[in-house]
C-alpha cells in the first residue's frame, strides 16, 4: 500500500523508544512518530503520553526512498486554544511603563547621603565608566602583537 504525504491514518503503537514511537499502519507497514511530533506541549517522557497497543490517529509527514515513513500525532490533534491577539495598538490601560533605551537608576539626592554612601556611589560610577571605555576603545594590535 502506498502512503501519500499528508494523508491521515489510524494505527496502533507497537513500540516506544526514547526518541519516538513506532506505529503499525494499515497494510502491515510500520512508521515512526518522533518525540517532537507526539503532542502540542513539551514531551519529556514519551511513555507519559503513549503506551504500547494504543490506537492513534497519525498524519504521514514523509516517505523516504528506502520506505521509512515519518508520522505525526501532533498534527492530527485539535490546536490548543491560544490567546487571541488583537491587531493594532493596545489600549493605554494595558501598557506598562515605557522603557526607551537605558535609564539610570534613581538615586537619592546627595544631601540625604552620608560621606561613605557618596564615596560608594562615586567608585561605582567610576568603575562603570572605566569598563565602558575598556569595552569600546581597545587598542589595535599589529601582526606581531604590539599595540599601535
Amino acid at each position: 500500500m502506498q502512503f501519500e504525504v499528508g494523508s491521515v491514518l489510524e494505527g496502533k503503537v507497537t513500540g516506544i523508544a526514547k526518541y519516538g514511537a513506532f506505529v503499525q499502519l494499515p497494510g502491515g507497514k510500520t512508521g515512526m512518530v518522533h518525540i517532537s511530533e507526539v503532542s502540542n506541549s513539551y514531551v519529556k517522557e514519551i511513555s507519559e503520553h503513549l503506551s504500547e497497543n494504543d490506537a492513534v490517529k497519525v498524519k504521514v509527514l514523509a516517505v523516504t526512498d528506502d520506505g521509512k515513513i515519518s508520522l505525526s500525532i501532533k498534527q492530527c490533534l485539535e490546536p490548543e486554544a491560544a490567546p487571541q491577539r488583537r491587531a493594532g495598538p493596545r489600549p493605554p490601560s494595558d501598557r506598562g511603563p515605557r522603557a526607551v533605551g537605558w535609564q539610570p537608576k534613581k538615586q537619592p539626592p546627595a544631601d540625604d547621603m552620608s560621606f561613605e554612601d557618596m564615596m560608594t556611589r562615586f567608585k561605582q560610577s567610576s568603575n562603570d565608566r572605566i569598563s565602558d571605555l575598556k569595552r569600546g576603545v581597545e587598542p589595535r594590535r599589529s601582526r606581531r602583537g604590539q599595540t599601535k
